[in-house]
C-alpha cells in the first residue's frame, strides 16, 4: 500500500513522476482518391496510408503537493517522428479535405447569405478548394494559410487563433492541462483519482450532469486491489470521461492482469444509450460530436475505420474494413497495484462534410462523416522495469507463498514428535 502511493518515497513515485514506458503514437491517414467525383455528389473512396510512428515523451512538471492529500501537476508530450518504424515520410502528400475550409462552411450554414458569399469570393480569391493535396507533416504540425485571417475577417471570432492550422500543431510540446489527484496518502482507495482538472470540478461541455462529470483517474495509474468489473478515466483529448469494462484474465510477460476494453456503447447516441443523451445533438450510433470543445468545428470521433458504429456510416465511404484485432482498444492492468502493464489506446478523428448553399466551393457534396485520420498510443512496460516489476510482485509472493506450505510441511512431523514426548513423558 504504501508502495502505490503518490509519495516521493514510495517504489512507484519516480514512476508516475517521468513514466519509464516508451510510449508510441502510430498515425494512419486517410486520402480521398476521388475528391473531383464527392465534389458531383459521389461517395467517397478512401485508402489508408501509415503507419506514421512517432516515440512519445512524457514528463511531469509543477508537482506541487497539498494539505488534502492531492497533489497538482501538468504532463507534458513531445512527438518525435521515427522513420525506420514507419511506412511512409512526414514528406508524402496526400490528398484530404481542406479541413479549414469545409470546417467553416459548415459551421457557417445557418449566417446570413451574404456572410456565405462573402466567404464564398473570399475562397476564390485565395484559390481555395474543397480539397487540398499537402504533406503529413503539413496535415499535422500546420501550414500558412491566408484563409485563417479571411475568415476572422468576415466573422470575427469564429477561430480565435492566427498563424498556422495543423491537426496537431498544438499538441507537441504541450500539456494536457492541470490535473489535480489524490495521493492516497490517507485513503489508498482514492490514489490517482482525479479531484479537479484545470481548477474545475465538471466541465461544462455537454448538456448533462453525467455526461460533464469528471471521473476516475487521469489514466495513467488506478487504485490498487482492482475488482473485474470496469475502470474510469478523464480524457482531455476527448473532453470527457470515459468508462472500460472488464473483458478478460490474462498474463503480460507473466504478470496477472485485467484486460478492459470499450463497451459498445461508448460512442452510442442517445436513442441506443440513454446516458449519452447529454452528448447529443447525435447522429449515428458509433461517432461522438466533439463541436462543442471544438470551437463548434464539425468534429466527430470514433473508433477506427467505423469499429462498433452504425453500418450506415461505414457504407457511406468506401475502403474501410474495421476489425477487433486491429481496431479496439484495450488496456491490461495489474490489478493489484492499478499499474498498466500494455495498452493501446485507438481513435478516429472524422470531419462532417456537406454541400452548404451559398458556398460555391463545395459543390454537390453529399453529407457524410468523413474520415480524416485514427492513432493508436501504445505502449508496454519491458527492460528492467518489468524485470524488477516482475520480481517483486510476482516471483517474490509466489516464494514466499510456496515457502509458507514448505514451513507448513515441515511443522506437522515437529508437532507429532512434540506430542509423542508430551504421551511419553506422563
Amino acid at each position: 500500500l504504501q508502495n502505490v502511493r503518490i509519495d516521493p518515497s514510495s517504489i512507484s513515485f519516480k514512476m508516475w513522476k517521468d513514466i519509464p514506458v516508451p510510449f508510441y503514437m502510430s498515425m494512419y491517414f486517410f486520402e480521398v482518391l476521388n475528391p473531383k467525383q464527392v465534389l458531383q455528389g459521389a461517395k467517397p473512396v478512401l485508402h489508408q496510408h501509415g503507419p506514421y510512428v512517432y516515440r512519445e515523451f512524457r514528463y511531469k512538471t509543477n508537482i506541487t503537493f497539498h494539505e488534502n492529500d492531492t497533489v497538482s501537476f501538468l504532463e507534458y508530450r513531445k512527438l518525435i517522428f521515427q522513420p525506420e518504424l514507419s511506412n511512409g515520410r512526414e514528406d508524402d502528400y496526400i490528398v484530404v479535405p481542406n479541413i479549414l475550409m469545409m470546417g467553416a462552411a459548415v459551421m457557417m450554414e445557418n449566417l446570413p447569405t451574404f456572410v456565405k458569399i462573402l466567404l464564398s469570393g473570399a475562397l476564390a480569391g485565395l484559390q481555395q478548394e474543397a480539397f487540398m493535396n499537402r504533406t503529413v507533416g503539413e496535415i499535422m504540425w500546420g501550414y500558412e494559410d491566408p484563409l485563417i485571417d479571411a475568415i476572422n475577417k468576415i466573422v470575427p471570432g469564429m477561430i480565435p487563433f492566427k498563424g498556422k492550422f495543423g491537426i496537431f500543431v498544438e499538441f507537441n510540446n504541450s500539456n494536457s492541462g492541470l490535473f489535480t489527484v489524490n495521493t492516497g496518502m490517507k485513503n489508498i482507495s482514492e490514489v490517482h483519482m482525479v479531484d479537479s482538472w484545470n481548477g474545475l470540478k465538471e466541465v461544462d461541455y455537454w448538456r448533462s450532469p453525467g455526461c460533464n462529470m469528471i471521473n476516475g483517474t487521469a489514466g495513467e495509474m488506478w487504485p490498487p486491489f482492482m475488482s473485474p468489473t470496469s475502470l474510469d478515466f478523464y480524457s482531455p483529448d476527448a473532453c470527457r470521461s470515459m468508462r472500460l469494462v472488464y473483458e478478460q484474465s490474462g498474463k503480460f510477460q507473466g504478470v496477472p492482469t485485467y484486460r478492459f476494453v470499450a463497451p459498445k456503447t461508448l460512442f452510442a447516441n442517445g436513442t441506443d444509450y440513454p446516458p449519452n443523451e447529454g452528448f447529443c445533438p447525435c447522429m449515428q450510433s458509433g461517432i461522438q460530436n466533439v463541436s462543442s470543445c471544438r470551437l463548434n468545428a464539425p468534429m466527430f470521433i470514433s473508433h477506427p475505420h467505423f469499429y462498433n458504429a452504425d453500418p450506415v456510416l461505414l457504407d457511406a465511404v468506401e475502403g474501410l474494413h474495421p476489425n477487433k484485432d486491429q481496431h479496439a482498444l484495450f488496456l491490461d492492468v495489474h490489478p493489484l497495484t492499478g499499474i498498466p502493464m500494455n495498452c493501446s489506446i485507438k481513435l478516429q478523428l472524422n470531419l462532417y462534410i456537406k454541400q452548404v448553399s451559398g458556398i460555391i466551393q463545395t459543390g454537390r457534396i453529399k453529407p457524410v462523416v468523413l474520415p480524416l485520420l485514427w492513432f493508436a498510443e501504445s505502449g508496454s512496460i519491458e527492460g528492467s522495469v518489468l524485470k524488477q516489476f516482475y520480481t517483486s510482485l510476482v516471483l517474490i509472493p509466489s516464494l514466499l507463498d510456496y515457502l509458507q506450505y514448505i514451513c507448513l510441511g515441515l511443522s506437522v512431523p515437529l508437532i507429532i514428535s512434540a506430542a509423542v514426548l508430551m504421551a511419553m513423558s506422563q
